[in-house]
């Protein structure tokens, strides 16, 4: 062989090489995180899901691609989502606090990995056999939503006891909370001695036309929906609440953050955590089938004892007490 044609020969292999080694390296696993918030309204729970991957040796950008999607509200963005994720075949989608997401999800794969976190029973939702034994390509977090509307409203009654009217806000986008609360609720207040009104908003104009509901049907305080929307809107929620010197109750404690009255659910960053956990053991081989259905431990209630003050309430020190935490 002509040393020219060696030589040739040579550098074209040693500039394969680098190639060859590029296609041997394991492709990066893509998780598929849907949720129907904002990031900035998120963040505090989307924390504790990534600190859950990194715990377990996954770290964003170095072995594990996280794909955030979020729909701000706009659940007819949804099906595109999912059927996107399904094409390229993700490793993984988790949808904690998300049951939309979950369920449509569930639909369009009966192969790829779900990671969910549903307050509803995920065995009625059709997303798991059993509890025990999923059974199928999804698992995660049930963390309750029948039980604790009842002391949730109980818990609104305690500190307004002369609240009779309770406005009830739902978002008809977020169509399975929504049935359930308007099923469960009613048989709720009548057991309080109060009557019920059911609003909807799916946006942010409708949330501000609620508010105004409110104020002409002269309710005497708000009751909540849990939704991923409007977590997102707490802001907005705290600003109409305080303009219209109105008592609010809601699911979670960063609504309370931004201003509302009382929370009373699970600990949606513990969820989160939890579910980022179960990704984690998917990612790492298990099979959903196999991991049983977690039910959440973890419930807060808490009060916002400036807002309390600034409506004019007395909380007495033996609600005080049972709250998890009262916010200065």
């Amino acid at each position: 062989m002509r040393r020219r044609e060696f030589i040739t020969l040579l550098g074209g292999a040693a500039a394969a090489w680098p190639l060859a080694a590029r296609a041997q390296q394991p492709v990066m696993p893509v998780v598929g995180f849907l949720n129907a918030g904002t990031p900035e309204g998120f963040a505090p729970f989307a924390a504790p899901f990534r600190d859950a991957l990194r715990e377990a040796g996954y770290v964003e950008g170095q072995n594990v691609t996280v794909e955030y999607h979020w729909l701000e509200g706009h659940y007819d963005r949804l099906p595109a989502l999912i059927g996107d994720l399904v094409r390229r075949r993700v490793a993984v989608i988790a949808t904690p606090g998300f049951t939309q997401g979950a369920v449509a999800a569930k639909a369009a794969t009966t192969t790829i990995p779900i990671v969910f976190g549903v307050a509803e029973d995920p065995v009625k939702l059709g997303l798991v056999a059993s509890l025990a034994r999923p059974g199928g390509n999804a698992t995660g977090i049930n963390f309750f939503f029948n039980e604790v509307v009842a002391k949730r409203l109980g818990l609104l009654h305690d500190l307004v006891p002369k609240a009779a009217r309770i406005a009830v806000l739902v978002n008809p986008a977020s169509a399975v909370i929504t049935e359930t609360m308007v099923r469960d609720i009613p048989e709720a207040a009548r057991a309080l001695g109060l009557q019920v009104q059911f609003l909807n908003a799916s946006t942010i104009p409708e949330i501000e036309a609620a508010f105004a509901t409110v104020g002409r049907d002269r309710a005497d305080a708000l009751f909540v929906a849990p939704d991923a929307f409007f977590t997102s809107r707490r802001g907005q929620f705290a600003t109409l609440a305080a303009r219209d010197r109105l008592p609010a109750s809601c699911s979670n404690r960063a609504m309370v953050e931004a201003g509302l009255l009382m929370s009373y659910g699970t600990s949606f960053a513990d969820m989160f955590r939890q579910a980022g956990v179960y990704t984690a053991s998917v990612l790492k081989g298990a099979n959903p089938a196999d991991l049983p259905v977690l039910q959440s431990t973890k419930f807060e209630f808490v009060i916002n004892l400036q807002t309390a003050r600034a409506l004019g309430l007395e909380v007495p020190n033996a609600i005080q007490l049972l709250a998890d935490e009262v916010i200065e």
